[in-house]
């Protein structure tokens, strides 16, 4: 299930089913075309989607447990994003991602407010998955933690089907077929996929279809036109809830009564397109103009009690959100020598815009509840970004190289508020943020093998319009006293690699940050924020690999992450709670920042049979901004075994997984500051899973 990651050489012929980076492909999220991420100032993994997964394919998390300073955390409950956080941005996120920058074949899967979701990423298209950490990272622009990039196979030149189904324990199935071809100038790889599950927990069954298609065409020379189009539908999946920990001791599998009292639950669906042109004028200059748009719509009903739909304030237990985004990127590029050493520039500009129509309405009509009932909430809301960038990267010494670049970003939100009653008043107004992060890093080539390197930059995180909505005093508009939260990034690394496969990579990591963003108070169904000063984020992260005993392979990864609050403040430590009257300590924890992970990954190959042992472990975690409760650590093994056939025009390949081999019980997630208590999101116990793939080519 869990990919293995790393860098290797060229020359290098991985075994089936290792996932690498081969310095002869460009790795997209470094923007740089003649420079290998192994010579690059930042900390860059690339994730290989290829045959031998022995998961379900279905959720981005399978594949990124491998990748040190990430954090991605399956929460069995499918009305709810993956939670993912990398060197602790975006762990505090209680639904979808934020803090962290995600992109789909170039399309931003992340809103111009730095609200984004993993859920459409589709692995049965996916040919790798890019992840960049560090201070490189703020080059993508807003909330820009890090950075989380899929990108589809292209076409291949003689016909290729693939198709794999899947069936595991709580009455889970997986489904899916990819067709990869060329007719003439065209190459196209064309895949959809199927997911339905009764779920791990009560109250928690899904159903996932999607659909993602690439076509590359060829018009001349180096020039090319590519085009995505993606589609997914998540019709009424099941939302469980957190559990209490006494809840969770006496039956982690339970849903809260609310969540079938009210039917939790959560639709969502969406389509994009999007068009990228590469033209090269001349040998030396590249460029490249992009552009996409797409619809997500999405419908989700809460457990919201019918008692606090009485405050006329509160925008009612169902949300309806209608969005329309779209975005373009224009990028140069040249290469060639400056001052008689090899050089790279990049500039470019883009803007993005969403446009949201989000409507409230009560879950309760004519006495029958987690139903649509009367409108509380209507409002049209706008942001948008206009950004310029621009990166050079030069051989400034035979044995040193330097890589450095800024970005000015420019985030205007704007609401008109159309619900405007006399105890609601108006919460109409708009905002705009402005932030310049430059970057910069060297390289030492201290040999052919080993890299050195330094690299320091800012970075900044706006408020989403979800924490700008609400004032925490409780008047009408937008709140306009937040502030973005600015970053202050700094990374040493190496990394080092033998002609044998062997790679070793390390890196100390800090991140100060001044206005972090926190909960301020929860009252009436509304959530406010505020800025509470400052925080740190500072650790080490390794990751080593090596082959055992000729065709063996072993992957090792650690990260140690110290998250905390660098001042104090106030918070609301009750329900209903409107005035933050609770001192947080300096010092105190960030939540959802686990302090430890271990990954380990053995694989064994012989004939037609392969063999795997994985074990992960996770440190506690903190679950409020108080630091009163947390989530114990936990160490899981997983197990896998394949088989694959050599057949006349292709192959096919039976796998098995257990999963949580020795049935430990364990808190797989947590909802950081849940205004009732219920944090925890229990992990499922031993799991089984069966599966058959067949290629033919």
């Amino acid at each position: 299930m869990l990919a293995l990651t790393g860098q290797a050489a060229a020359a290098q012929t991985p075994p089936d089913g290792e996932a690498i980076t081969l310095d002869r492909v460009v790795v997209d999220a470094t923007r740089l075309r003649n420079v290998s991420a192994f010579d690059t100032p930042a900390s860059v993994t690339t994730v290989s989607l290829g045959d031998d997964r022995s998961g379900q394919g279905v959720q981005a998390s399978e594949v990124l447990g491998g990748i040190p300073g990430l954090l991605a955390r399956e929460r069995q409950n499918y009305a709810q994003d993956t939670q993912l956080s990398i060197r602790g941005f975006g762990a505090r996120s209680t639904f979808g991602v934020r803090g962290v920058r995600l992109y789909a074949d170039g399309i931003p899967a992340t809103q111009p407010d730095g609200q984004g979701q993993l859920s459409h990423f589709t692995l049965a298209a996916g040919d790798r998955i890019e992840v960049m950490r560090g201070p490189f990272s703020a080059l993508y622009g807003n909330s820009s933690g890090g950075v989380v990039q899929i990108i589809s196979a292209e076409g291949t030149a003689s016909p290729q089907w693939d198709a794999r189904v899947t069936a595991g324990s709580h009455d889970s199935y997986a489904a899916s077929a990819r067709w990869l071809g060329t007719a003439g100038k065209v190459r196209a790889n064309i895949a959809a996929s199927l997911f339905d599950t009764h779920g791990y927990r009560e109250h928690s069954a899904a159903r996932r279809e999607s659909a993602n298609a690439r076509i590359d065409i060829d018009t001349r020379g180096d020039d090319g036109l590519t085009l995505v189009f993606n589609h997914l539908d998540i019709p009424d999946a099941q939302d469980p809830l957190g559990l209490t920990r006494v809840q969770v001791a006496e039956d982690p599998r339970q849903a809260v009564s609310v969540a079938r009292q009210f039917n939790t639950r959560k639709s969502v669906g969406q389509d994009q397109v999007g068009a990228v042109y590469a033209w090269r004028p001349a040998p030396a200059h590249a460029i490249t103009l992009s552009a996409h748009a797409g619809e997500r719509e999405v419908e989700q009903f809460l457990a919201l009690p019918v008692a606090a739909q009485a405050n006329p304030l509160n925008s009612g237990g169902v949300i309806d959100l209608g969005n329309e985004y779209a975005g373009a990127d224009l990028r140069w590029a040249w290469q060639g020598e400056w001052a008689g050493r090899p050089a790279e520039w990049t500039m470019g500009a883009d803007t993005a815009r969403l446009r949201q129509h989000r409507r409230g309405y009560e879950n309760h009509a004519g006495g029958a509840l987690g139903v649509r009932g009367a409108l509380r909430r209507d409002e049209r809301n706008r942001v948008e970004n206009v950004d310029q960038y621009v990166q050079a990267w030069w051989q400034l010494a035979p044995r040193w190289s330097l890589l450095a670049g800024a970005r000015r970003s420019d985030v205007r939100f704007r609401s008109q508020d159309h619900y405007v009653t006399a105890a609601n008043p108006d919460d109409s107004g708009r905002m705009r943020y402005g932030e310049t992060t430059p970057v910069a890093g060297v390289t030492f080539h201290a040999d052919d093998d080993l890299r050195l390197y330094l690299s320091a930059g800012r970075g900044f995180e706006t408020p989403t319009f979800n924490e700008l909505g609400y004032r925490a005093d409780g008047g009408a508009g937008l709140a306009l006293d937040l502030q973005p939260a600015v970053s202050r990034n700094v990374e040493a690394g190496l990394k080092w690699r033998t002609d044998a496969g062997t790679r070793l990579e390390m890196a100390l990591f800090r991140a100060d940050t001044d206005d972090e963003l926190a909960v301020a108070s929860n009252v009436g169904g509304r959530s406010t924020f505020r800025n509470v000063g400052r925080a740190r984020r500072q650790g080490v992260e390794a990751m080593f690999q090596t082959t055992m005993g000729g065709q063996g392979q072993l992957q090792l990864a650690y990260t140690r992450l110290q998250a905390e609050f660098r001042d104090g403040f106030l918070v609301c430590a009750r329900t209903g709670c409107a005035t933050p009257d609770t001192p947080v300590a300096a010092g105190t924890r960030i939540p959802g920042v686990a302090r430890d992970q271990f990954f380990a990954r053995a694989e064994w190959p012989w004939a037609q049979w392969r063999a795997a042992a994985e074990a992960v472990a996770v440190g506690d975690v903190s679950v409020n901004d108080l630091g009163t409760g947390s989530a114990p650590g936990y160490a899981l093994l997983h197990l896998e075994l394949s088989r694959r056939w050599t057949l006349r025009d292709g192959g096919l390949r039976g796998f098995a997984r257990i999963d949580n081999a020795l049935d430990q019980r364990y808190i797989g997630s947590v909802i950081v500051n849940e205004g009732n208590g219920r944090f925890y999101e229990p992990g499922p116990d031993r799991t089984f899973l069966l599966g058959l793939e067949w290629n033919l080519r």
